[in-house]
């Protein structure tokens, strides 16, 4: 084995573990707080079989490209397997690693950057204008829809939610909702961020490589069950009444639906840090609001600081292209 090959699998499972351990928490970060009692392996099994059965289809649905298209992209623009829009590397070279380990030193210290801008932006730093503006498109949007649901349900259920416990004879049915939610979300996500991880192996994948990337994601995946999705779970647990499952349930309904939305819109990557950034701002704004009758200046600081730290991850994956393009020189 060379070592590009070396490098080429070594970014696949430091991206990996970067993505899942950065960006899964967003998707994942409600369910495991209102699911603390129940074990690790109960939550890690539901969402493991999510997450195989959607890599096994992309790959058999797109003949052998997991991504779903994101990495190939429009074939009426001329993109093929052959001529993908992100291309592998020939040789890869030592710094192609630098992204998953910036973002795993950003991981640990609990910001929430975009993946999508720090990794993809490597391969191909032509479409970071498309991933921007789609991007901020998808932060406005589900700003937005967070802000309208919550109009509507905020002093009718979820002021219950916060003055009520969960009676547990209903806890069964809303587990059930949640669930269905959090499964649903859960693959709206890996559509969106399969190519964040497989962007580091060829397009096309054999069967055996697809098996062997799929128990590594797993093990990755049931780490971070096992740790209760470390430093960035406190960025949903610092929300209004996230741990009630109830809450749970309609914020991952939201936010699978608007990432719905953009997956139909087209195959560009997105950015999922700032739908979900979006999301939570929208609601923790509207709801402060209308049981304060204010906006109290701690919140406003805490989901602008949510903000700049998404900003900080596209200042610091234009910063790193243009560093890999001097070293490359």
């Amino acid at each position: 084995m060379d070592f590009s090959t070396i490098v080429m699998y070594l970014g696949f499972v430091m991206a990996g573990y970067s993505v899942v351990g950065n960006d899964s928490i967003q998707t994942l970060g409600t369910f495991l707080s209102s699911n603390e009692k129940r074990p690790w392996y109960v939550l890690w099994l539901f969402a493991g079989s999510i997450l195989a059965a959607t890599l096994i289809y992309g790959w058999y649905a797109y003949g052998g490209d997991v991504s779903y298209g994101r990495l190939i992209g429009d074939a009426s623009k001329g993109y093929s397997i052959e001529n993908p829009k992100y291309p592998l590397p020939d040789p890869f070279v030592w710094y192609y690693l630098l992204p998953p380990l910036v973002l795993m030193f950003i991981t640990r210290s609990g910001i929430p950057v975009s993946t999508s801008f720090l990794i993809l932006t490597f391969f191909n730093e032509k479409n970071l204008y498309s991933m921007v503006t789609k991007s901020m498109m998808g932060y406005a949007v589900a700003f937005g829809a967070a802000a309208v649901v919550y109009l509507l349900i905020t002093k009718s259920l979820e002021k219950r939610f916060i003055e009520n416990p969960l009676d547990e004879q209903k806890r069964k049915y809303w587990t059930i909702a949640q669930w269905c939610a959090t499964g649903f979300l859960w693959a709206q996500w890996l559509l969106q961020d399969f190519a964040n991880i497989y962007v580091y192996l060829p397009r096309k994948l054999d069967f055996s490589v697809l098996m062997a990337s799929l128990a590594v994601l797993l093990a990755l995946l049931g780490y971070i069950f096992y740790r209760r999705g470390g430093a960035i779970q406190e960025i949903v647990k610092s929300k209004t009444n996230t741990v009630d499952i109830r809450s749970a349930t309609i914020i991952d309904a939201i936010y699978g639906v608007v990432l719905y939305f953009f997956k139909e819109l087209n195959n560009i990557p997105m950015s999922t840090t700032w739908v979900f950034i979006g999301l939570l701002a929208g609601r923790e704004l509207t709801i402060r609001y209308l049981l304060d009758n204010a906006v109290k200046k701690e919140v406003l600081r805490d989901v602008s600081l949510d903000l700049a730290k998404v900003f900080l991850g596209l200042v610091l994956s234009i910063a790193l292209v243009f560093f890999i393009k001097l070293l490359a020189a």
